[in-house]
């Protein structure tokens, strides 16, 4: 049976307990390794594959992440969509600690972090309008909410560089763009997965405020560690109500995202190009 469902873990979420029939899948890419082995098993009758998104243990930082690695590797595997879970602070009153945003926007902070599978002599330039998947953001809402969460679906996730947190000042100026979350991991992601046409939607997991608000300096590692504990119960209860509801062929763009963004001639791809990118690629080659 294929993999059918990525799940990535952030912050906190370390594993899906409720997984059967484990085994680990060490997968080698052409943009180096993935933040580890994907554990591939049975949740709820569906084929998922589970990525812990800074590694065993927590040791790859924001911008060490390999993020071209671990989307390929879902892609390799033959995932069509995919969950990610994150914690991510809060910019508004209303979006409180332990509560999910389902974003459908971001804006983007980060400093060259590469987000691309193209180059190389292949040119491509996808949609990035809308850049999460609809159709699998409204099902990860609905589970949220059905397994009691407080849900905002829809919002802008800001991605910043870190792995320091905001400055004041800059907090207050996303507060005035009217922005809603802030984290350091997703954006890229999206876009990967856009290009290797796969779904993607964002569990966006709130901790904390960030530092706008006026509590802020009151807020403890302890309290932190576990607002993220009880985060990690509830996506796991969320995504594994969002599995069981998945299912179907897929009927949104993302599914033929490269399908008029691809610049280049086929007949003027390099061959080695051409090859890393197989995966992404083979229902384009001539």
């Amino acid at each position: 049976m294929s993999i059918e469902i990525g799940i990535i873990g952030g912050s906190g979420l370390y594993d899906m307990a409720e997984v059967t029939d484990r085994e680990e899948k060490t997968i080698t890419t052409p943009f180096g390794d993935p933040s580890g082995p994907y554990v591939l098993g049975t949740l709820r009758g569906r084929r998922v594959a589970f990525l812990a998104r800074h590694g065993v243990g927590h040791r790859i930082l924001p911008s060490e992440l390999n993020f071209r690695a671990n989307i390929y590797g879902f892609k390799a595997l033959g995932v069509e969509r995919i969950l990610s879970a994150s914690a991510v602070g809060s910019l508004k009153h209303e979006y409180k600690p332990l509560d999910i945003v389902v974003p459908d926007q971001f804006f983007d902070r980060t400093k060259g972090r590469i987000s691309t599978f193209f180059g190389r002599g292949i040119v491509a330039h996808v949609a990035f309008a809308h850049p999460l998947c609809a159709d699998v953001s409204t099902i990860a809402a609905d589970a949220a909410e059905k397994v009691g969460a407080r849900v905002h679906r829809g919002g802008t996730y800001v991605n910043m560089e870190g792995p320091q947190f905001s400055t004041l000042a800059e907090s207050k100026l996303y507060r005035s763009w009217g922005m809603d979350v802030i984290g350091m991991t997703n954006l890229q992601e999206a876009k990967l997965a856009r290009e290797a046409e796969i779904c993607y939607a964002t569990l966006a997991l709130v901790t904390d405020y960030d530092c706008w608000h006026p509590d802020h300096d009151s807020v403890t590692v302890d309290l932190i560690i576990s607002n993220l504990l009880q985060n990690a119960a509830t996506a796991q209860k969320t995504i594994a109500e969002a599995v069981e509801r998945i299912g179907g062929p897929r009927a949104c763009a993302c599914k033929d995202a490269l399908a008029t963004a691809i610049i280049t001639q086929p007949a003027l791809w390099p061959a080695q190009t051409k090859k890393d990118l197989e995966p992404i690629l083979r229902k384009y080659m001539r």
